[in-house]
């Protein structure tokens, strides 16, 4: 069954380029499981309600296929499997990010979008060393609003690693 698919723009960060440059930095906030995490605004092309991929044959089980969007062949990456966290079902909430990474453009399914906050450098705290299921080479750190607390994603870095295979690494 097929229902229609709601676009949302994400708003841009205005008079910012790249995550640490200003002093406040803009995060689309979104859960996966019981946490709450934060992506650069400015990677995010826009929200999509989850669709039907096209799945790929022998691809990892956190890629979940490819979509076509206005013409462009978008993998789609379920971050849940990525994580290693527990399956959840795909429902009304549950909604794909599109974002805009090393010229490339990749879909996140994540189980619901929260809002846009800003961060000042003062709430952004460094990864703390303690084991975790998410490789910390992929955090950029640990932000801080009120009393929530968000797990900030280097997506950059995420999406190019060489296990994903869907970015081209950056040339040094």
């Amino acid at each position: 069954m097929s229902h229609p698919t709601e676009t949302v723009t994400a708003p841009r960060a205005a008079g910012t380029t790249h995550a640490g440059e200003a002093g406040n930095d803009e995060f689309l906030t979104f859960v996966l499981g019981e946490e709450e995490y934060g992506v650069d605004i400015l990677r995010v092309q826009e929200i999509r309600s989850y669709d039907a991929v096209t799945r790929l044959p022998d691809a990892p089980d956190y890629i979940k296929g490819v979509i076509n969007l206005r013409g462009i062949i978008v993998p789609v990456v379920d971050m849940r499997l990525k994580f290693r966290l527990a399956k959840a079902e795909y429902n009304a909430l549950t909604v794909m990010i599109v974002l805009s990474v090393g010229g490339r453009v990749v879909g996140m399914v994540v189980d619901s979008v929260s809002d846009v906050v800003r961060l000042g450098g003062e709430q952004i705290r460094a990864v703390p060393e303690i084991g975790a299921t998410i490789d910390r080479q992929f955090l950029t750190g640990i932000g801080t609003l009120d009393e929530r607390m968000l797990i900030l994603l280097d997506i950059e870095r995420l999406m190019g690693h060489e296990d994903m295979g869907l970015v081209a690494a950056q040339a040094a």
